[in-house]
């Protein structure tokens, strides 16, 4: 078992790291109280993950405060709706500059909630920023009125009209705590809607942080709400009030969202689990595939959704390449730091280290071989995992299908391309997928023939995610629905089409025989197709 991670000298700072500064009581009570709570509520108290020391004292809500949320909110989203574009893009835009302006804070909590490093957490500030500025100036063209063909030229004029859903449930985790919250929420309010949110208990200071920013840019009150507890208390009164749902989070709870969903009549979009494929051709740079395979695979300690659990390399490298990557996770420096002096931080929650350490010990008992990590960190703190390749890994696994979602890849190598597009689509999974190649063309190609949402050439998964203009989501059972592109914000929307028939319509005018009138509109389609009218 490799043991061979650069880690940071066992000083008291890297073992029991300080929280930062800024997170004083004022900020934490300050959040903790846009909480929809009653003042007698029951309280939950959160730890932070480098240390296990208690974090955060939050409000535990009720159903009723739920439905209470909703009841403001269907109030509040009345006026919202009525606001000029103009001054919600204003609203929006102010947001994207709090985000930044107060950049170092945003990183501090979510690293405080989350474990991650701050070179993990610092690009969810630039997503969110990204996000808030792309909606805020494409959101006046998505939702304008669009002249349609009308059923007869000239007489019939068609208009589709979009008209915000109303209230919508969104549902976020704690492994990408600003991204998944306000990137969500964004869309959503910036259509028109109001929002009654749960983020995950964990990470709920960092969306309250960015509800908080949000009323700072001038949000009216009430249009976006959060509330926190356990879904199984919740859930119910989210899922019963809600006129659609946006949810992030496991296959299995997606199932039953969209169940419930069905159910009521309701639209859903679902960003569920993965098993994300890398495929690495023989034409690839090998050091640079070395050098993606790693920023693929251990970022956020392996808690991203899109990162990289599965690796397919062409025989011809491979041993080319293992070494390479071998060398290159050996180096990342793992610890618990509130700077960038560290590669690799904390998993976030002890179930999800129980996961970890249950499918690398499954694997390894059954015959995988560790080339590198393999191991938890308690000399590090409670929920430290080392950044680990396994390869041997065979079908009868628990970690060769069932998603880790921890820093735990396998290799495996393959003969020819068919057998590793073959390879990398055996999952009922289909959420991101990463191709590696010298020639762009040819990596583009063999891309198109994986089955995943989103497939990214030289790169892990930041392109696609980055390409904020293109849909994002999974296929199979990564779930339904896109975030990003024109189809972020539009699903947010009831499509109406108004059509004005004016002069003459499909009835027959007063004079004319129904049977002459079938024999002008029979002459009338087939002059219209040959005409090339479409």
């Amino acid at each position: 078992m490799a043991t061979g991670h650069a880690t940071l000298p066992p000083s008291p700072a890297d073992r029991g790291v300080a929280l930062p500064a800024s997170l004083t009581p004022a900020l934490t009570g300050r959040l903790a109280a846009r909480v929809v709570a009653s003042p007698d509520a029951a309280r939950v108290t959160t730890h932070a993950p480098y240390t296990g020391a208690p974090l955060a004292d939050l409000p535990v809500s009720t159903p009723g405060d739920v439905e209470d949320a909703f009841a403001r909110a269907r109030v509040a989203q009345q006026a919202w709706a009525a606001m000029p574009l103009s001054r919600r893009k204003k609203i929006l835009l102010r947001f994207h500059d709090l985000v930044l302006a107060r950049r170092d804070e945003a990183l501090d909590l979510m690293q405080a909630e989350n474990g991650k490093t701050r070179r993990d957490a610092v690009l969810e500030v630039v997503d969110i920023a990204i996000t808030s500025r792309y909606y805020a100036r494409n959101a006046a063209k998505y939702l304008a009125p669009r002249r349609r063909r009308g059923a007869i030229p000239v007489l019939t004029h068609t208009t589709e009209l979009r008209h915000p859903k109303g209230v919508v449930t969104v549902i976020s985790p704690w492994n990408y705590p600003l991204s998944m919250a306000a990137g969500d929420a964004v869309a959503a309010l910036m259509a028109g809607n109001a929002v009654v949110q749960k983020p995950d208990t964990q990470t709920a200071l960092t969306a309250l942080w960015s509800l908080d920013l949000m009323h700072e840019a001038g949000l009216p009150a009430g249009v976006w709400q959060m509330v926190v507890g356990r879904g199984s208390s919740l859930g119910g009164a989210l899922m019963d009030n809600a006129d659609y749902v946006m949810f992030t989070g496991s296959t299995a709870s997606g199932r039953g969202i969209a169940s419930d969903a069905g159910r009521r009549l309701i639209g859903a979009s679902l960003e569920l689990g993965g098993k994300n494929a890398m495929i690495v051709l023989d034409d690839a740079d090998v050091e640079k595939a070395a050098d993606g395979a790693v920023a693929a695979c251990f970022p956020s300690a392996g808690q991203l959704c899109v990162s990289i659990e599965r690796l397919y390399v062409a025989e011809s490298i491979r041993d080319r390449f293992v070494d390479a990557f071998v060398a290159r996770t050996e180096r990342l420096r793992i610890g618990a730091a509130y700077d960038y002096s560290v590669d690799v931080g904390s998993l976030t929650t002890t179930a999800q280290l129980a996961t970890v350490t249950a499918h690398v010990d499954d694997a390894v008992a059954k015959g995988a071989t560790v080339l590198a990590g393999g191991r938890a960190r308690p000399d590090l703190g409670p929920l430290f995992y080392e950044p680990t390749i396994l390869t041997d890994v065979t079908p009868d696994m628990t970690l060769y299908a069932d998603e880790t979602f921890g820093p735990v890849v396998s290799v495996h190598s393959y003969r020819s391309v068919d057998d590793a597009v073959a390879q990398a689509n055996s999952t009922p999974y289909g959420l991101n997928a990463s191709v590696w190649s010298g020639n762009g063309a040819r990596g583009r190609a063999v891309a198109a023939r994986v089955h995943a949402g989103t497939v990214n050439v030289n790169e892990a998964f930041a392109a696609a995610w980055g390409s904020i203009d293109a849909p994002m989501g999974g296929m199979g059972d990564s779930g339904l629905g896109r975030r990003h592109g024109a189809e972020g914000i539009l699903k947010y929307t009831e499509p109406q089409t108004v059509a004005h028939q004016r002069v003459q319509g499909f009835s027959p005018p007063a004079g004319i025989a129904p049977e002459t009138w079938a024999a002008l509109l029979t002459g009338a389609m087939k002059f219209l197709k040959a005409a090339g009218v479409r």
